[in-house]
């Protein structure tokens, strides 16, 4: 029988062409990606509420310790963030997926053992979350320069679109478990799940039957440092590029600044159990499968290319109800402001990195991604120790207030790029040989 993932998918001439998504969800390879992508989001989830209540309410954590560790968790990409899309472009990307997970799975099943024995610590918790950070960088640049090659560039905002729905799913049921289980059997353990969840990524990752081209290496082996500077002058010779880079990093300063004070906001100002907190976030999530879903047919309704920039620019200002909760009934706003962020932020995710797997040639996308992943992300140490500096300074609301200002300007630089642009297919392919102006 053959390979369902080789076959033909198109339709016959006589009948009504299948939705790109369901014609995704026939192929068994990306069935499996988005297994190991469910599995490993869902695990993310309930440690992204166990690890800092662990710090809070098992260690007595500062402000400052909090942020510390949301810093040290992405150092990794102002560290080596470049060398690794160089790499990247150069090696096949699924071994290194897998690498990937495994490694994350050994590092997190250290915290477990050491709660177990007694001697956990935050300097611990900074060290596997710093190391695991490294991993985590070769894993986004790698699987965002794998989606194309397993289901082609025509689809990838499909593909990302249905990925992003059945993974936020562990969004929505991640922290309320996490919450739930931080009570039933404490935070130190709930971390487990995580570990192995990552190994079931791997084992997805590693059934996955297509092939992926060939590796092009120039016929005259680059320097890391000549490859490195390729990708940063890509980026930086390109309008668009340059555009997303700072409304990302605006957004990720800005939720890096937030995540050093929101579980102190969650547990001692608003005085939330650890259930509770699990279930507001869990709650607020629901809106990331919900915009997920929508981003295709949003994307049809005001344009691929628009849509970008409009997502933030209307779900911005809606963040800013979050430092305005209370103890008592008031805690909603919390979630509405939670909520109205995570949908703008799903639907500009999706439609941004489709933007650039669309776009940009092959050859340059694993430096094209690490780039603006270094870019991106090297901020977000700096945002998190602000955000606990702030905290100790002028408490966790004030610093919520600061957060929210930053994420409503967010989106200027790419209102300026794109405002007069419809749909991503009116925009020309990024050429390495073109001018940048020409972009």
């Amino acid at each position: 029988m053959p390979d369902p993932d080789e076959q033909d998918l198109s339709p016959d001439p006589g009948r009504r062409p299948p939705p790109v998504e369901t014609s995704l969800l026939r192929s068994r390879d990306f069935r499996l990606l988005l297994v190991g992508q469910t599995t490993s989001q869902l695990g993310a989830q309930i440690s992204g509420v166990a690890i800092p209540l662990l710090a809070v309410l098992e260690l007595n954590a500062t402000a400052f310790e909090v942020g510390l560790i949301g810093a040290s968790s992405t150092v990794a990409f102002a560290v080596i963030g470049l060398p690794a899309g160089a790499w990247v472009d150069t090696w096949r990307r699924r071994p290194i997926l897998i690498s990937s997970d495994l490694a994350r799975m050994v590092l997190l099943a250290t915290i477990p053992l050491a709660a177990l024995l007694g001697v956990l610590s935050i300097a611990q918790l900074v060290v596997v979350s710093l190391l695991a950070g490294f991993a985590r960088v070769f894993f986004d640049v790698a699987y965002q320069s794998y989606v194309p090659s397993v289901i082609g560039r025509d689809r990838v905002l499909a593909g990302n679109s249905a990925m992003e729905m059945i993974r936020a799913s562990g969004h929505v049921v991640g922290p309320g478990v996490g919450g739930v289980l931080v009570t039933l059997v404490g935070a130190a353990s709930v971390v487990l799940i995580q570990a192995v969840t990552f190994a079931v990524s791997a084992a997805s990752l590693a059934g996955i039957r297509r092939t992926e081209s060939p590796v092009v290496r120039p016929a005259v082996r680059q320097r890391l440092r000549s490859q490195i500077r390729e990708g940063l002058v890509f980026v930086g010779g390109n309008r668009i590029l340059r555009a997303t880079a700072i409304t990302s990093a605006a957004s990720n300063f800005s939720f890096a600044v937030a995540s050093a004070v929101s579980f102190i906001f969650l547990a001692r100002t608003l005085d939330l159990s650890p259930a509770v907190i699990g279930i507001v976030v869990a709650a607020g999530s629901v809106t990331v499968m919900l915009g997920a879903a929508l981003t295709p047919r949003l994307s049809r309704r005001f344009g691929s290319a628009r849509i970008i920039w409009l997502s933030l620019a209307i779900t911005g200002p809606l963040t800013l109800l979050s430092p305005l909760a209370q103890p008592g009934w008031t805690v909603v706003l919390i979630f509405v402001g939670m909520a109205a962020g995570e949908f703008g932020q799903i639907i500009y995710a999706i439609t941004n990195v489709s933007l650039r797997q669309r776009l940009c040639p092959d050859r340059m996308l694993g430096r094209v991604t690490a780039t603006m992943r270094f870019l991106i992300m090297g901020l977000f140490p700096l945002g998190a120790l602000l955000g606990g500096v702030l905290g100790e300074l002028i408490g966790a609301r004030s610093t919520l207030w600061v957060a929210g200002a930053i994420i409503v300007l967010s989106p200027l630089p790419l209102i300026l790029v794109l405002r007069r642009t419809r749909d991503v297919e009116e925009l020309p392919s990024w050429h390495r040989d073109e001018p940048a102006g020409t972009v």
